[in-house]
């Protein structure tokens, strides 16, 4: 039997969620029956969608359970199998993370190639978080020759893959916003045109300067979509993809208070969720390698070490701590 270590929902985080909400617990695996294999996780993820699931309240995915292990995308290697599909030393992806290991029906994990670019990759830039960039500009938005692009969070998982595919397709101009003055250095070594500290002014006042937008890629909703929406120019393109400045906070805050601008400007804002966009992953798989092997796709990762702080990178994924992917590493 195989021990694993992993970390179950204690509690329904209220606001801000807190170590206590947490609990990590010890479990005895058994060897793999047929058509199953036990995975050793080398990478967990975590993504600010997980807080959503942290409530029970209905959503597009269901709520985490409570004294249960959570779940979310990880990478490992089969170290044992009762598969004929995977093999001992394969590395695959699959949605068990929060543990160390885990039992998975062989269906449920996919081998990757590491030949090229490191397992963790398809947990960031050639993962979810790429299809979501890619998925965004491409279905929703529609990034067309010669747009200016505004992506709020662009140092974070999906905005600075966003910022990057953007040049891909033809934007003359991408602008991005982040927190820090090194996030914003990074963001144009990046290829962004122009990266803003939203914390040296408020968003809307230095966006104003550097407009119209043709395509928002929002990861942030509140101010930025505020900013935004006064900065778009007619008959431009939103893409909402997440409001990570909501995701804690204990109230609803108040909706952009320029929305008569929707109608003025003939603008068009359209929610998305990447998983109802699975026909376009063969299409991203393709491109998004050639890019990676052309170097014009790059990304950086921030590590936290070991499944006891998978809680303090969750954390600090919401603190604004991580530069690119925020990865645990095992």
């Amino acid at each position: 039997m195989t021990t694993a270590r992993e970390i179950h929902l204690a509690a329904r985080p209220q606001g801000w969620p807190t170590p206590a909400d947490f609990r990590t617990v010890d479990t005895e695996l058994p060897e793999p029956g047929p058509g199953e294999v036990v995975v050793r996780n080398t990478f967990l993820s975590v993504d600010p969608y997980m807080r959503g699931r942290m409530n029970d309240v209905k959503s597009y995915v269901p709520p985490f359970a409570l004294d249960a292990v959570m779940d979310g995308g990880a990478v490992g290697e089969v170290v044992a199998s009762g598969s004929d599909r995977l093999q001992v030393g394969d590395t695959v992806l699959h949605q068990a993370g929060w543990r160390t290991h885990a039992l998975l029906s062989d269906r449920a994990a996919r081998t990757i190639d590491v030949s090229q670019v490191p397992a963790s990759a398809y947990l960031g830039a050639l993962g979810m978080p790429g299809m979501t960039a890619y998925v965004g500009l491409t279905r929703i938005a529609e990034v067309r020759q010669g747009d200016t692009v505004f992506i709020s969070g662009a140092a974070g998982a999906v905005g600075s893959v966003a910022g990057q595919i953007a040049k891909q397709l033809g934007a003359a101009k991408v602008i991005g916003s982040a927190g820090t003055p090194e996030k914003c250095v990074w963001l144009t070594e990046l290829g962004f045109d122009l990266a803003l500290n939203y914390k040296d002014a408020p968003i809307g006042r230095q966006l104003r300067e550097h407009g119209p937008v043709d395509v928002y890629f929002d990861n942030v909703g509140g101010d930025h979509l505020e900013a935004a929406i006064s900065a778009m120019a007619d008959h431009g393109r939103i893409a909402a993809c997440g409001a990570i400045a909501d995701y804690n906070a204990e109230a609803p805050s108040p909706g952009p208070r320029n929305m008569m601008m929707f109608v003025s400007k003939r603008l068009t804002l359209r929610g998305f969720i990447v998983t109802d966009h699975g026909d376009v992953a063969s299409e991203f798989y393709g491109r998004a390698g050639g890019w990676v092997a052309d170097g014009s796709l790059t990304w950086r990762e921030t590590v936290v070490d070991g499944i006891d702080n998978a809680v303090e990178a969750f954390l600090g994924l919401h603190r604004g701590d991580n530069t690119g992917k925020m990865l645990v590493r095992l």
